[in-house]
């Protein structure tokens, strides 16, 4: 049976692992085609050589695109100083010419209403390319955000870290979905899973220190998988429930800046995740992720 998704994923894969943990998750789902990656945010050279090589590791020649690295709100871009540090020689790894904006509208106009993108990062490509070409809008068939804390007070840091392009993109007539992190911080990964994915070939490996990293980052031996769950609501959604229709707004003043406030409105776009099966969800994020790591000898050549 061929991919029954075919998706785009932008990410600021680099920082937090678990842009890193996602990308794998997709790698390792038969149900998903991934056409390429955009990355975003800071140094998105460096963030797109190590998308490609993780992809390498998994025996993939994913295509990868530079996207933007000042966010739109003009904030400071926050750069914990680890991103790739674990990744000899990514400077060999083969990133597109093509920018990611241009992809993003490229591909969407040239399979309209066929394509998901998968927004796991500042949403400061997403808002550029809705700035440059109404027609995206239309041509996207799903847009699926890892963003916001819906009721928590609190904002979460991809939609304070470029909060006007997160009010540009939900004020547009796109099709959403947002898991926020009342929802992910329902899930946590430990030892018992990091074992599993140690153990999966070259990218289990390299997970896996890059995993170990992070936790040491906070002084901790756990983290929370934000981004893996959001795909998951795109590859297995009766995993989750979802709101009715609504509307997102974010705030964007002073210390409220990127907070998010979801009002339900039957002509909205908008949907947020309002519960999770984490059991399962625990379960199908290892399990695509090693499937990801352990298949290489299996795969053809690309």
């Amino acid at each position: 049976m061929g991919a029954l998704h075919r998706i785009i994923l932008d990410t600021d894969i680099g920082s937090d692992v678990d842009d890193a943990l996602a990308l794998s998750l997709i790698l390792g789902s038969p149900e998903a085609e991934l056409l390429g990656v955009t990355t975003v945010y800071g140094d998105t050279l460096l963030r797109a050589r190590l998308a490609k090589r993780l992809g390498k590791l998994a025996g993939r020649n994913v295509p990868v695109y530079c996207g933007i690295g000042t966010p739109l709100s003009g904030r400071e871009v926050w750069w914990p100083g680890h991103e790739g540090s674990l990744h000899e020689e990514l400077e060999t790894e083969s990133i597109q010419d093509e920018d990611a904006v241009n992809y993003l509208l490229r591909q969407v106009s040239e399979h309209p209403g066929e394509i998901d993108i998968v927004a796991i990062g500042p949403l400061t490509n997403i808002a550029a390319a809705l700035q440059e070409d109404p027609a995206f809008e239309r041509n996207v068939r799903h847009l699926w955000i890892m963003g916001g804390a819906f009721g928590m007070g609190e904002a979460e840091h991809n939609f304070r870290s470029d909060d006007l392009s997160a009010s540009i993109v939900f004020r547009s007539n796109l099709n959403i979905t947002v898991t926020g992190l009342e929802i992910t911080r329902k899930v946590e990964m430990r030892r018992d899973q990091l074992v599993l994915i140690a153990a999966a070939g070259p990218l289990g490996k390299a997970l896996d220190a890059d995993i170990r990293q992070w936790w040491a980052f906070w002084n901790e031996e756990w983290n929370v998988p934000h981004d893996p769950i959001t795909v998951l609501t795109l590859l297995r959604p009766e995993l989750f429930s979802f709101s009715s229709p609504g509307r997102v707004s974010i705030a964007g003043r002073d210390d409220s800046a990127g907070l998010s406030t979801f009002t339900p409105d039957p002509a909205g776009r908008a949907r947020i995740v309002s519960d999770i099966n984490h059991e399962s969800v625990a379960e199908q994020i290892t399990t695509r992720i090693v499937n990801a790591g352990s298949t290489l000898l299996n795969r053809p050549a690309e």
